[in-house]
Formats: C-alpha cells, sequence, structure tokens
C-alpha cells in the first residue's frame, strides 16, 4: 500500500482503511455488533465475518416505572422491598451471552457508528 492509498480524504476511506480488520459497528435499536470487515459499499453495507453481537434493551416496569435493562438473551431483577427506601437492594442480575455469526450482511440504514481499530 503506498503512502497516497494510506490517507483519509474522505469519510467512506477511513472505512476502505479498515477492510480485513475487526470493527465494531453500532446499529439502531441498541445492537452492537464486531467483527471482519470484508466488503462495504456507499451506503454502509457491509459484510463482516466473525461476527460477535450483542442486543441490549431497556424496558419500563409498568407498576413501579422502574428500567429494566436488558443485556444479551437473559435478565432477570432480584429486588426487596422499595427502590425508594432501599436501593442497595435492588439490582438488575445480567446474564450476556453472545452471539456468533460466521458472515453477517448489513444493512446501512440501520448504521449509526463504525469504529475502526485502533493503530498505533
Amino acid at each position: 500500500m503506498t503512502e497516497e492509498d494510506a490517507t483519509v480524504k474522505e469519510p467512506l476511506d477511513l472505512i476502505r482503511l479498515s477492510l480485513d480488520e475487526k470493527i465494531y459497528v453500532k446499529l439502531r435499536h441498541d445492537r452492537e455488533i464486531k467483527g471482519r470487515l470484508h466488503a462495504y459499499d456507499q451506503h454502509l453495507n457491509m459484510i463482516l465475518g466473525d461476527v460477535e453481537e450483542t442486543i441490549t434493551s431497556i424496558e419500563i416496569d409498568d407498576e413501579t416505572y422502574e428500567e429494566i435493562v436488558k443485556a444479551g438473551f437473559f435478565v432477570h431483577m432480584q429486588c426487596c422491598g422499595n427502590l425508594m427506601q432501599h436501593p442497595s437492594q435492588c439490582q438488575v442480575v445480567l446474564q450476556t451471552n453472545k452471539r456468533m455469526v460466521p458472515y453477517l450482511f448489513v444493512r446501512g440504514d440501520g448504521v449509526i457508528l463504525v469504529s475502526p481499530p485502533l493503530r498505533s
């Protein structure tokens, strides 16, 4: 790769320089993926390999109006007493399962952020 090939002149150049590298992608609907970038286009449609996907969601309890955080696929909330009187007795217990996918097509309109690998 020449020095000119390694320069960033426009935003998609940063993506181009990340080809065959492990990248982090934040998507709409509280989804995050990490994987090796194999291909992309001007719409940020991407093909990633060796993908690790994490799904996080927040729900509001209808009775207490507390936030219930869900990360991965499993969660349960342990709470003793009133949250306002005993906040230390209430905790969210997360059991995060990571979904591994060999290859994944990511549609560009769902992409919020793409983070290339750190370069030294």
